[in-house]
């Protein structure tokens, strides 16, 4: 029998509020999904930046619908609850991340993240007021979804976007969390103790960004500084990709196909 949406939704909440931190698995096509979800894992995600590589581009370089699009394949893909990364929601005003929401609620997930990157050089980050009314508006349009349970993680993207500024950061954050976000999201904190401080700063579950170089420590060592979810942004498709450069390098270089043996 198919999971329901409904249920989907209502098991990735119990896993924000189960006894345990939990990896939420970034994955970037339906084959990697059906493989995360063999190995075991409970709850996947999707990634800006993994989605746009696979159509060979940038992040932050797909439409809307591109972006639903790669949700829908992914969600299609298993019976696990899938939350995706929508960035900054397709639009600057409240209603454009309302639009996007509604229509994310139809592809088969059951969560989203909306980052409060403007996408201005000038100005990356919008002013908090309207930031947060952004995430009021995503979270209004969640609530009038046919199942009522889905997640919206709010992102802080200070140290993300040249803005390294913590107690920014945790006003923000606190200001997201006051509009009804369900989960929190500060990429690329510094260090542990800045991990600790947003953690302790907020009553809602905090997850944390895997994949750089340096500021991905280990699930033990996240969860007793307080965060409830790990996500790994685009490090599993650029794992996949490592593994393909190098097979490929061994054949321009070598004319040799030991890569076949490895696998």
């Amino acid at each position: 029998m198919a999971i329901s949406q409904a249920d989907k939704a209502q098991r990735l909440r119990e896993l924000h509020a189960g006894p345990r931190a939990f990896v939420i698995a970034n994955a970037f096509d339906p084959g990697s999904a059906a493989l995360l979800a063999q190995l075991g894992f409970a709850a996947l995600a999707t990634s800006s930046g993994a989605a746009a590589g696979v159509l060979g581009r940038k992040d932050g370089q797909l439409s809307r619908d591109e972006a639903l699009a790669h949700a829908r394949a992914i969600a299609a893909a298993t019976d696990l609850p899938v939350s995706a990364d929508l960035e900054n929601g397709f639009g600057d005003s409240p209603d454009d991340v309302a639009e996007t929401i509604r229509r994310a609620g139809a592809t088969g997930i059951v969560g989203a993240s909306i980052e409060d990157h403007s996408g201005d050089k000038a100005a990356p980050l919008y002013p908090i007021e309207l930031a947060a009314a952004r995430i009021a508006a995503a979270v209004q349009a969640a609530r009038s979804l046919p199942f009522a349970s889905f997640a919206i993680t709010a992102r802080a993207e200070n140290f993300f976007r040249g803005k390294p500024d913590l107690a920014d950061t945790i006003t923000r954050l606190k200001a997201y969390e006051a509009a009804g976000a369900d989960v929190l999201f500060a990429p690329a904190l510094p260090d542990l103790d800045a991990v600790r401080a947003v953690c302790a700063a907020v009553t809602r579950p905090v997850n944390f960004m895997v994949g750089m170089k340096g500021k991905s420590w280990d699930l033990a060592t996240l969860e007793a500084a307080g965060v409830r979810r790990v996500s790994l942004a685009t490090s599993l498709w650029r794992a996949a990709m490592a593994g393909v450069r190098t097979a490929a390098q061994e054949i321009r270089e070598h004319g040799s196909f030991g890569y076949v043996d490895r696998l």
